[in-house]
């Protein structure tokens, strides 16, 4: 139990820049409170004193305003930041090293009783604020998931879910984007899904931007191989032949 505690508070020392001391994190961190409360009550629900456990669950979230299961199992090293209205539900499975902020919800779509009804999150996962994760899948190691998120569906290790409900951010024609949005100072994450139109018309736009990129490119490499005086024999594979730009679907969209 103590030596929960210990890294309990260790995890928090080292992800929290505003915790200044360790007594501190022990008597005004509502997160750590929670947990520790969370691991009595997790206890007696195993032994069957069902009605007990949620009972001290009933008056962590009373003084925390933090509600987890009694059920729910929770590894050492979790970080609950602020934690005002997080939501953990019965059969929610936290691996150590995550990070969950305020606002957040593992919740269940499920009614039948005694099934795997809420989400598992693996190894470092770190979930935004207002973030809600409805379903008993898992979300891979290291994964993020973005502040207001929806995820219904499970999220591969490593991967960024962002939306609502939720696009999972791992395909290299994403990467691409974010990287190419990036350089525009424009951030794809704020991209929400692919049937809003307004997403769809930056992500339009955002893939254009980068196609004419290359296309520069490949004709200033063209052009210094003529100033040298070397001979161009053809265009490289993927050179564009015609206009690929469809400036009238884009209008479409935002009309």
């Amino acid at each position: 139990m103590f030596e929960r505690l210990n890294r309990d508070v260790n995890c928090i020392l080292e992800r929290d820049p505003a915790a200044r001391s360790r007594l501190e994190v022990f008597t005004c961190y509502p997160g750590l409170h929670a947990l520790t409360l969370h691991r009595i009550a997790h206890a007696c629900w195993v032994a069957e004193w069902r009605w007990l456990g949620r009972f001290i669950s009933h008056i962590s979230r009373w003084l925390t305003g933090i509600e987890i299961h009694p059920g729910a199992r929770i590894a050492p090293g979790v970080f609950i930041d602020h934690g005002m209205g997080v939501v953990i539900g019965e059969t929610a499975e936290i691996s150590e090293g995550c990070t969950i902020y305020q606002g957040v919800t593992l919740g269940g779509t499920s009614l039948t009783k005694g099934a795997k009804r809420h989400p598992t999150l693996g190894k470092g996962v770190v979930v935004g604020a207002g973030a809600q994760i409805l379903g008993g899948f898992e979300v891979g190691d290291g994964a993020k998931v973005g502040s207001n998120a929806v995820v219904t569906k499970p999220v591969p290790p490593g991967a960024t879910a962002v939306g609502n409900p939720a696009r999972i951010i791992v395909a290299d024609a994403d990467a691409q984007r974010e990287e190419a949005a990036s350089k525009m100072g424009f951030s794809a994450y704020g991209v929400t899904q692919s049937d809003d139109p307004v997403s769809q018309a930056m992500r339009g736009l955002i893939d254009s931007a980068a196609s004419q990129e290359h296309q520069i490119a490949m004709l200033w490499q063209a052009l210094e191989k003529l100033q040298k005086g070397e001979r161009v024999d053809a265009l490289p594979a993927d050179a564009a032949k015609q206009e690929q730009f469809e400036a009238d679907k884009l209008n479409q969209l935002m009309d």
